[in-house]
């Protein structure tokens, strides 16, 4: 028999390690995942997959896309397929069942110049504008609690507006404010 050095002895830990990690991370890899949102602006509602067997499902997608439009000018972008991961992950967190109301989602530069320049706290830049972000809520769940959970995913931005009663996610570097 083979003797074993400290190298390969780590090496073969190491690998055997992972792959008992990853065995409860693969077996959800199939699993669909469905989200139910409701536009605010628009009254609009959809509850369908954004994931099935094993990857993005591209018709969920799509139908997520048109539902966060920008309503003010009625342009759809292609939303960053993992807010939807963050707020399915934001959802199991909570145990939360219900719709997930959208207060923002995609906002063309034209938009966001127009809110920009009437005072609304909108940045310049806002990552709205590249179907990044999202404004959300989720009734029932107290909004403090909402903010607690996105700032512990460390998945992104987590901006806290209680006077209007929402919390901003997005996909960029992870921050707060």
């Amino acid at each position: 028999m083979k003797e074993l050095s400290r190298r390969r002895f780590l090496a073969v830990s190491a690998a055997t390690a992972a792959a008992v990690s990853a065995g409860p991370a693969m077996a959800k890899v199939g699993k669909s995942r469905t989200l139910k949102m409701r536009n605010l602006h628009t009254g609009e509602r959809l509850s369908t997959a954004y994931w099935a067997d094993g990857d993005y499902a591209s018709s969920g997608l799509k139908q997520f896309n048109r539902l966060l439009r920008d309503h003010r000018a009625n342009e759809v972008t292609r939303m960053d397929p993992k807010l939807f991961d963050i707020v399915y992950k934001l959802k199991e967190k909570l145990n939360y069942n219900g719709e997930v109301e959208i207060i923002s989602g995609y906002r063309s530069p034209k938009t966001n110049a127009k809110l920009r320049a009437a005072g609304r706290g909108v940045a310049r830049r806002s990552y709205h504008t590249r179907g990044m972000a999202l404004d959300i809520r989720m009734p029932g769940v107290a909004l403090s609690k909402l903010r607690q959970a996105a700032l512990d995913l460390k998945a992104g931005g987590v901006g806290y507006y209680p006077k209007s009663n929402f919390v901003h996610v997005d996909t960029g570097p992870v921050r707060r404010w």
